[in-house]
């Protein structure tokens, strides 16, 4: 038996993702498919256990070369049970003791964890928060959460939930994020970036200017995130006016975090890695005038280093650190 093998399993609301690794962070063996959350959890746990099966099989191993098993998924959800408890974009799946169901089938032990926490650990061991002790993650993503490793460790909270940023008002009217009007995360994210796209097309567009956001002339139906970096790597003013737009909440939320907290560094997925200094030029600006010059100057702004690969290795991660969690060291 191979002890160091692990398995992880990052569970989206659009894709599910299957990985082995012997030697974290390197991938050994993946395997991708539909999550199809509307055929509920079983459909979708059915798959995971076929996915690992094949992707072992591939590699010419068995169940029993499995040390642990790591699941990394959006909340809300249970680590200490092991309990997926209807996260927002898994609206099918109502709490799934997903963790006692793999033991079940492997024999091993599995364990669940945020998928923000896990990407905190997996930059922190393995990317751009390497050889820090106080460090924040950003999910920049189509949400915004946060995981944190404090003193070293990793942070949950007493209800599992440290790091909810997300869920902070900025203002009192604004994009809506975390069900909230004005929240964090309705201002810096893809799904608030969105949101900020449409308001600002439909004044300036009713001004008579133009956009590559909106060849036509008129607004379109939906904005993605995407949508508004192409456009402003084409140099349209418009969609570079959003990105700063975006950026400035940002350094907003920062400079919340880097009062409260005082991390070394704070390293952002997601949009901060395709925009890059794009975004984070206006959030850092932010940040030196509304965050203490002690903390401000303390704290590192930068990307995430693990790409694309981050919610593999943040799987893995899950599975890594299990034991911990399991036995109070975490």
């Amino acid at each position: 038996m191979n002890p160091k093998l692990v398995a992880g399993i990052d569970v989206g609301g659009t894709k599910t993702a299957v990985v082995l690794s012997s030697q974290p962070p390197v991938i050994l063996q993946r395997i991708e498919f539909p999550t199809l959350a509307t055929k509920g959890s079983g459909h979708g746990i059915r798959q995971i256990v076929e996915a690992i099966r094949a992707a072992l099989s591939s590699q010419e191993l068995k169940a029993s070369d499995l040390q642990s098993i790591g699941v990394s998924c959006g909340g809300p959800l249970d680590p200490a049970k092991g309990i997926l408890q209807a996260p927002p974009n898994l609206p099918t799946w109502l709490n799934v003791p997903i963790a006692s169901i793999l033991e079940d089938e492997f024999r091993i032990p599995c364990f669940l964890e945020n998928d923000a926490n896990a990407g905190a650990l997996a930059e922190y061991w393995y990317g751009a928060g390497k050889g820090v002790s106080n460090m924040v993650f950003l999910t920049m993503g189509t949400g915004l959460g946060a995981g944190l490793i404090l003193d070293g460790k990793l942070y949950r909270g007493s209800s599992y939930l440290a790091g909810e940023i997300g869920h902070v008002r900025l203002t009192r009217t604004g994009p809506c994020g975390h069900n909230k009007a004005g929240s964090a995360e309705g201002w810096a994210s893809g799904g608030g970036m969105a949101q900020v796209a449409q308001s600002i097309l439909r004044k300036s567009l009713s001004r008579g200017r133009t956009s590559a956001l909106a060849p036509s002339g008129q607004i379109p139906k939906s904005v993605a995130a995407r949508d508004v970096w192409k456009a402003a790597q084409r140099g349209d003013s418009i969609a570079n006016r959003i990105i700063r737009i975006t950026g400035k909440r940002l350094g907003e939320i920062l400079s919340i975090l880097i009062d409260l907290l005082n991390p070394e560094r704070i390293v952002i997925g997601g949009l901060a890695l395709r925009m890059g200094d794009a975004l984070l030029g206006p959030a850092r600006e932010v940040v030196q005038r509304e965050a203490l010059s002690a903390t401000a100057g303390a704290c590192e702004i930068v990307p995430a280093a693990l790409g694309e690969e981050v919610g593999d290795i943040s799987a893995i991660c899950a599975a890594l650190n299990g034991d911990a969690f399991e036995f109070g060291a975490i």
